[in-house]
C-alpha cells in the first residue's frame, strides 16, 4: 500500500496540482508540547523542485509551524485526495521561514498569487516522499475556496495585520518564540 518515492516525481506534482488543500504538521521537541496540525489552501502551495517547497503562510490566530521549525525543523505536509481515486502523499521534510527581511523573500514570492495577510513563506527540503492508499478518506466535492480571511485581512490592513502579529504571532502556545518576534 505505502510506496516510498525518492524525490517528488511528475506524477506527484500533478496529484499535489490537482489538490485544492493541504495540512502542515509540526511538533516541539518537547514532548509535552502541542502537536500542531493545520489545513492550508488559497493556491499557497508551491513545487521548487523534486526535493524542495514552499507555500504562503497567512496570518492566523497562532503561529505554531514556525515556532516548530525555529526550535526544530521537522515537517510533514499532507495532500489527500477528496475527489478521484483515493491517495495520500507525504512529504517529510525540514523547514524554514521565510520573513519579508530576508534576502531569500523577493524571488519565493514573486512565484505565489499576492494574498491580503500573507505573514511569511515556510520553505522545506523534503527527504522522503511517501504515499499510501486513502481508501478510508470520505469523496468530498470541492466548492471554492473561502474568502474570508482576505477579506479580513484587507480590512485590518498592513498596519492593523503588523499589530495582529504582535498580540497573537510572537510565541507559540507552548511559548516557543516565533521568527516574528526576532523582527518586531
Amino acid at each position: 500500500m505505502a510506496k516510498v518515492f525518492e524525490s517528488i516525481t511528475e506524477e506527484l506534482q500533478k496529484f499535489i496540482a490537482k489538490q485544492q488543500m493541504f495540512f502542515v504538521g509540526t511538533a516541539p521537541l518537547n514532548s509535552d508540547g502541542h502537536v500542531n496540525l493545520s489545513p492550508k489552501g488559497l493556491e499557497s502551495f508551491r513545487i521548487l523542485s523534486p526535493h524542495k517547497v514552499a507555500y504562503l503562510d497567512l496570518t492566523g490566530s497562532g503561529n505554531e509551524t514556525s515556532a516548530h521549525l525555529q526550535e526544530n525543523g521537522r515537517i510533514t505536509i499532507m495532500f489527500c485526495a477528496f475527489e478521484g481515486s483515493p491517495s495520500i502523499l507525504r512529504l517529510y521534510g525540514s523547514g524554514k521561514t521565510i520573513l519579508p527581511n530576508n534576502s531569500e523573500w523577493e524571488s519565493l514570492y514573486s512565484q505565489f498569487p499576492e494574498i491580503p495577510g500573507t505573514r511569511q513563506i515556510i520553505v522545506a527540503d523534503i527527504e522522503r516522499v511517501q504515499t499510501s492508499c486513502g481508501m478510508s478518506v470520505p469523496l468530498y466535492e470541492f466548492q471554492g475556496q473561502r474568502d474570508n480571511l482576505v477579506k479580513w485581512a484587507d480590512k485590518k490592513g498592513k498596519e492593523g495585520i503588523k499589530e495582529y502579529h504582535q498580540k497573537k504571532n510572537m510565541v507559540s502556545i507552548d511559548g516557543l518564540a516565533t521568527p516574528l518576534s526576532e523582527v518586531n
